[in-house]
């Protein structure tokens, strides 16, 4: 049986970027404190947290006083460094720069919108680390809609600038101006629309949903190994899925099936931004044991 890993799959840049300096900071010292799971993945968060580091709660933050404290690649809302300064905190910013610069426009289009009565509509997961920071930028006065079921949130009469969370999917967020344009049009017969919108999504990671589409199917089976907390990975999951309707999602080697492989001559190994090219290859590594 032949067993192939994507080369595109893996952590992206701004993934990579947060580890590599969690790990030079554990390196100097045997504790730091990371606001969240530094990445989505439980199999490299415990791999990080054997080195030291300790996964703390937004609620525990306040608690904490002369101690560093990274930020991970998602970003936070401006609150995080609020409690830092008050607190004597050293903050590590992991920020990926893709986020902080999404951080910036917001917080420049929040102040203009608020000087014309507009809304700051954002397109992403309700609750996303992500969001949270993005939210923040608007004093948590931004709209969040992750579907057009959310839609409803939105006054069409009035201004709208649009943004994405980086990680959405760049057909979904097309499909949302189309749906906010068309309501705002239809409130606005013969008039013109104060619409704006702003294709915030990452191409490092929107581009690996047409490479995964070439890679599954070039297998009788796909494996896709993501964590399950990861909404990158579920979208991705479901891209391989509909191409190749023999693709299997595990967090682990621990999760896969012998029988996903009998009569199978070439599966595919592939992942999420936030999965490690190690634990690919350990699931590689498995499926080669696997006499079938």
């Amino acid at each position: 049986m032949n067993v192939t890993i994507d080369p595109h799959s893996g952590f992206c840049f701004g993934v990579v970027y947060a580890i590599e300096i969690a790990e030079r900071e554990l390196a100097k010292s045997d504790k730091l404190y990371c606001l969240g799971d530094i990445v989505h993945n439980n199999m490299e968060v415990k791999r990080l947290k054997d080195m030291g580091l300790i996964i703390i709660e937004h609620d525990e933050l306040d608690r904490l006083s002369n101690c560093k404290v990274l930020i991970r690649a998602h970003g936070e809302p401006p609150e995080t460094y609020h409690i830092a300064l008050k607190n004597n905190l050293e903050l590590i910013d992991a920020s990926c720069p893709i986020v902080l610069n999404l951080q910036n426009e917001i917080r420049y289009g929040f102040e203009e919108m608020q000087e014309k009565n507009g809304q700051i509509v954002i397109y992403g997961k309700d609750g996303h680390a992500e969001v949270n920071g993005l939210r923040g930028q608007t004093l948590g006065k931004a709209i969040v809609i992750g579907s057009e079921d959310d839609l409803n949130k939105i006054d069409f009469r009035r201004q709208v600038h649009l943004y994405a969370q980086t990680t959405k999917s760049v057909s979904g967020f097309h499909a949302i101006v189309e749906k906010i344009r068309q309501q705002m049009e239809a409130v606005t017969p013969g008039g013109k629309i104060d619409f704006r919108w702003n294709d915030t999504i990452c191409r490092q990671v929107s581009n690996r949903s047409w490479k995964l589409q070439e890679f599954a199917m070039k297998f009788e089976a796909v494996i896709f190994v993501s964590g399950k907390k990861s909404s990158n990975g579920m979208i991705l999951y479901q891209v391989c899925k509909d191409i190749n309707p023999n693709t299997h999602l595990v967090s682990g080697k621990e999760d896969l099936r012998g029988e996903w492989f009998s009569g199978v001559g070439n599966v595919g190994i592939c992942g999420a931004t936030s999965t490690p090219m190690w634990l690919m290859e350990e699931v590689a590594a498995e499926i080669r044991t696997f006499n079938v």
